[in-house]
């Protein structure tokens, strides 16, 4: 059975102001984490429509993560290895899918539903689940002052429990905040992960939601510490600055690569070209 949770991830935000921040936080995310070995190329960032959520932002982008898997899943990959995300972002409601279009891992699979809205993450079916669907659902709240994060990711200027923002006056959080704190808002996100190998597809499943945690905690830590670079940006301020950092981080990525392939014999012609999406929606951080 696919591994189905629902991460509710407080911000001391409004639904608004999130938006903004999250843009801002992903696209200097994913040029910082470009800096250590692999990162996020984006291969597409336009406009797309639909005819339930209307007009939104489509984006897919290769995700470099060779390095970063755990050895017992190094050993079957090739040394240059990305997975692909695809993103239909109709703020306040967004669908990702995470694929990998390769033979040698044909059904491993990540898809989420998120939609957000100004509370604490009290709304018990924000993202209206069938019956069946609640039943299997796990649902686990997601705190960016007090959950644990990985020493190599922490930074004290980066965490809420000491941050105050000099624009804004939030900060720091204190226990309980999510109880007590004006303005907030929740992010709902509807995460199944599927591995569908026999005798790995638990442990695989296990390590994808852990991974995922991780980033959720990171990326809303640093989206809420850096707010004083972003509170004062409008949405066209902020997609000028996630083109500026997308053709950056494209860059670095795209010279990691070609040194990659120098050191292992392998040319470019054999990196797998990565799709484009199919008319049919296909199911996935951050969006």
């Amino acid at each position: 059975m696919v591994l189905t949770k629902e991460y509710r991830i407080c911000m001391p935000l409004t639904t608004e102001e999130y938006r903004i921040g999250q843009l801002y936080m992903i696209a200097r995310h994913s040029h910082e984490q470009s800096d250590n070995d692999e990162g996020v190329e984006v291969v597409e960032n336009t406009v797309c429509e639909d005819p339930v959520h209307g007009k939104g932002q489509y984006t897919e982008k290769r995700i470099h993560l060779s390095s970063k898997l755990p050895y017992w899943i190094q050993s079957i990959l090739p040394r240059i290895f990305y997975v692909t995300e695809k993103a239909w972002n109709y703020y306040p409601f967004t669908i990702t899918g995470t694929f990998c279009f390769c033979s040698f891992m044909p059904k491993f699979h990540i898809a989420i539903n998120t939609r957000y809205e100004n509370n604490n993450g009290s709304t018990e079916n924000c993202l209206e689940l069938s019956p069946t669907e609640l039943i299997h659902r796990e649902v686990d709240f997601v705190d960016i002052a007090y959950d644990e994060l990985s020493a190599k990711h922490y930074k004290e200027e980066e965490d809420p429990k000491y941050f105050q923002s000099k624009r804004t006056g939030r900060g720091p959080l204190v226990e309980g905040w999510r109880d007590t704190t004006q303005p907030i808002m929740c992010s709902y996100k509807l995460v199944h992960a599927s591995f569908e190998v026999w005798g790995m597809q638990t442990r695989v499943e296990d390590f994808i939601h852990r991974c995922i945690r991780d980033i959720l905690v990171l990326g809303h830590r640093q989206a809420f510490a850096w707010i004083d670079e972003w509170y004062d940006m409008n949405l066209e301020n902020v997609r000028q600055y996630e083109q500026k950092m997308q053709t950056e981080t494209n860059e670095k990525v795209r010279l990691k690569n070609q040194l990659d392939e120098k050191q292992t014999g392998t040319p470019s012609s054999s990196m797998p070209t990565t799709p484009k999406s199919p008319t049919q929606r296909s199911w996935f951080s951050w969006s």
